[in-house]
């Protein structure tokens, strides 16, 4: 309320409303500033703000592994050690992370949340069933909606539900859930081994793309309608983008050497589309 009759008695005054509480901010300075505000949504470092200030193409492949890894928040990047960049993105994952979620007066406490956390942690870039979840913590399915829908909105994940004009073959009844960073994807599993030693590398190679592109469709004000494209034959994409009258798919791949088209069932239904591959030789430009 002191904002709007700030700005409604000065209308040449202009206010920057900040706070790390999505909750907190959404509820203050919601419906009382309508049609007097502009929402900005800051996710962490995106690969866009660096490559245009700080590295160029060839140094930030070069730091890859470390923004798949140990993520993007701007105290784990200036961190210069393995170990500093873990205990920055603990003390995220235990005391930060989901604090607005456990200050709302129905949550309780953080076991069920973490438990979710990791059981989609483990299931990034596959379907969800909110079933199998709710089974696995022992809650209700609706209380399952309930915490991710706060997570969302906490920003620690992101959905994506699926691609149809075809319902007979297309899947449309489950999302797909991203992480908004992947060094709080792995904290929430404890894992921070080399790409060598994992055996996860696709997921989080699709989870930090989908984020970045994320980031990217913001900062550039690319407005766009976004799936992900799966058959009952296991036919699948992983991103479409439904934008100025036109569909784009996009394939990740984190080997280069694979060689990888676009499924038949998506040429069938889809002719008009574009669809491209994106792997570490060529993914700057889909991002930055």
């Amino acid at each position: 309320m002191g904002l709007k009759i700030l700005v409604d008695q000065i209308p040449t005054i202009r206010i920057i409303a900040t706070g790390s509480s999505s909750f907190e901010l959404a509820g203050q300075v919601g419906e009382p500033l309508t049609g007097r505000k502009t929402t900005l949504t800051l996710y962490p470092i995106a690969q866009l703000e660096l490559s245009k200030n700080v590295f160029n193409a060839t140094e930030l492949k070069e730091k890859l592994q470390d923004y798949l890894i140990y993520g993007s928040y701007p105290e784990v990047i200036d961190e210069p050690t393995q170990k500093g960049k873990i205990q920055i993105i603990e003390e995220l994952v235990n005391s930060y992370l989901l604090k607005d979620v456990l200050t709302l007066a129905d949550v309780k406490g953080s076991k069920i949340l973490t438990s979710i956390l990791k059981l989609l942690a483990f299931q990034v870039g596959s379907q969800v069933s909110l079933n199998e979840i709710a089974n696995s913590v022992n809650i209700d399915v609706k209380t399952v909606q309930r915490y991710l829908d706060l997570l969302e909105k906490a920003f620690v994940i992101v959905s994506l539900g699926g691609f149809s004009r075809n319902l007979r073959s297309e899947v449309t009844s489950k999302s797909k859930y991203y992480f908004l960073d992947n060094g709080i994807r792995n904290g929430i599993i404890q894992q921070f081994n080399k790409i060598d030693l994992r055996d996860d590398i696709g997921k989080l190679w699709e989870n930090f793309l989908f984020i970045e592109r994320l980031k990217y469709r913001t900062y550039k004000n690319i407005f766009a309608n976004i799936y992900f494209w799966r058959t009952y034959s296991q036919q699948e994409i992983d991103l479409i983008e439904d934008r100025e009258g036109k569909i784009h798919a996009f394939e990740y791949k984190w080997s280069e050497k694979r060689r990888t088209r676009a499924p038949a069932e998506w040429k069938a239904s889809y002719p008009g589309a574009s669809f491209t591959v994106i792997n570490p030789n060529n993914y700057l430009e889909f991002i930055s």
